[in-house]
């Protein structure tokens, strides 16, 4: 998902009684009908550097799709903050729109509440079959063994994003490596005004992300092999730890970041004021905001020791956006042919090369569109040593209490208050007993 940006926290009350109903089984929503067949309502994420950039995006297509079809589409683009908040409430009254993108973190979460269209073979079958899409995608399109929630829109990785001329100045040859590489070239570069590497420390969902794949170096899982929350375990504690040590204990961080939500981070990064980021798919990102191509050098995000790669060596979590339908729309067959027409060859060449993602459409990521080198840094990276965060009906209330509970950690070391194992794990602890219970 794109920073995949905060999932709102308040959100959270109505996640843990969402969750709750759902353990239970059952939707409020009914099945879906054809009663309106010459319109559609889609609400779609903020992917650009606003929301009128997204509109000036997708509304060409729309209008493509309706002349093509006869069928008129109502655009919303909500914004990354209200987006959960917005999806819960709607799969509660049954009062949402037909197709809707949500973040693929969120998948089997949404999966539980039963409002969804289940993607079936005989659905994926009405939009070219399910074998058009890259494996990596399709992993985080629900729970296991059940039939997808959602189809795969756009694909993401973490990279790290590194000022060429920052570099050169602090006397730094090359992209750190290893995260030892990363706090001392960070060191170099904080001075006169200027920090290291900027974050979104107040938002729960980047947080959780960093802090997923500083737990796989460190081969440890938030939860258990049955689907258990185990937040507070040594391995977790030790990497949520290493990651607000980047602004706790090494400095490399400026204490504002810790209020940083909005993607403030990569608009610091453009304008020189950080020497290093952390981010999916930036690059549309950063050219929108001035920044040339030429500024910038993208490389793997860091890992323990040695390269990323196979077994432990993750460094990003499979990001993305999926294309999901309400289950009771009155177009459902308006529905299914708006996602084949959004996931179709052309418009995932048009789409995905507006956003700097990599589409998940196998033969639209082999478009030579998408060979650019920051590209073949976020496809290895795809393909050989991203992880798909846990897809399981707890998930988005673990990226609130989680996420939240990092925020609340960077506030201390923002105020100067000391980031201790034991201040971790209590806050661990704490978004533990947070998590609904069965």
């Amino acid at each position: 998902m794109r920073s995949i940006r905060a999932a709102a926290t308040g959100a959270v009350m109505l996640s843990l009684a969402l969750a709750a109903s759902a353990c239970g089984g059952g939707s409020s929503t009914g099945g879906g009908s054809n009663d309106s067949p010459k319109e559609l309502t889609y609400w779609a994420s903020n992917q650009g550097a606003s929301i009128e950039i997204d509109k000036k995006v997708l509304q060409p297509e729309l209008d493509k799709f309706e002349k093509q079809t006869g069928i008129k589409v109502k655009l919303e683009v909500v914004p990354w903050s209200d987006l959960l908040n917005r999806i819960l409430t709607a799969t509660t009254s049954g009062q949402g729109p037909d197709v809707l993108n949500i973040g693929n973190t969120w998948s089997a979460s949404l999966q539980a509440t039963g409002a969804l269209l289940p993607w079936d073979a005989k659905t994926f079958d009405a939009i070219g079959g399910k074998d058009r899409f890259v494996d990596s995608a399709l992993g985080s399109t629900g729970a296991e063994g059940q039939d997808p929630a959602a189809v795969p829109l756009y694909s993401m990785a973490y990279a790290l994003y590194y000022n060429k001329q920052m570099f050169a100045d602090a006397g730094i040859d090359g992209p750190p490596a290893t995260w030892d590489e990363l706090v001392a070239a960070g060191k170099k570069l904080t001075k006169d005004g200027k920090w290291g590497i900027g974050m979104e420390g107040s938002n729960p969902s980047e947080n959780v992300h960093h802090a997923f794949v500083f737990a796989e170096q460190h081969g440890a899982d938030f939860f258990t092999s049955d689907g258990r929350a185990d937040f507070a375990n040594e391995g977790a504690v030790t990497a949520v730890k290493q990651y607000v040590d980047l602004m706790a204990k090494d400095k490399i961080i400026a204490p504002g970041n810790a209020e940083y939500a909005q993607n403030q981070s990569v608009s610091d990064f453009a304008k020189g004021r950080t020497g290093m980021l952390l981010w999916q798919s930036a690059s549309a990102n950063l050219t929108s905001q001035g920044m040339s191509e030429d500024a910038y050098g993208i490389a793997p995000v860091p890992v323990r020791s040695g390269s990323p790669g196979p077994g432990k060596q993750v460094n990003s979590m499979v990001a993305g956006i999926n294309l999901a339908v309400f289950k009771n729309t009155d177009n459902l067959d308006g529905a299914t042919e708006f996602v084949k027409f959004m996931t179709s060859d052309t418009e995932q060449k048009i789409l995905n090369t507006a956003y700097g993602s990599i589409p998940p459409v196998k033969a639209a990521q082999q478009d030579t569109a998408f060979n650019s080198p920051a590209n073949a840094v976020l496809k290895d990276t795809l393909a050989t040593s991203a992880a798909a965060l846990p897809q399981v009906p707890e998930e988005s209330q673990f990226e609130t209490a989680v996420g939240t509970a990092v925020k609340n950690l960077f506030a201390d070391a923002a105020a100067g208050r000391e980031v201790t194992t034991a201040s971790v794990k209590a806050a661990l602890t704490k978004a533990q007993q947070q998590m609904p219970t069965k």
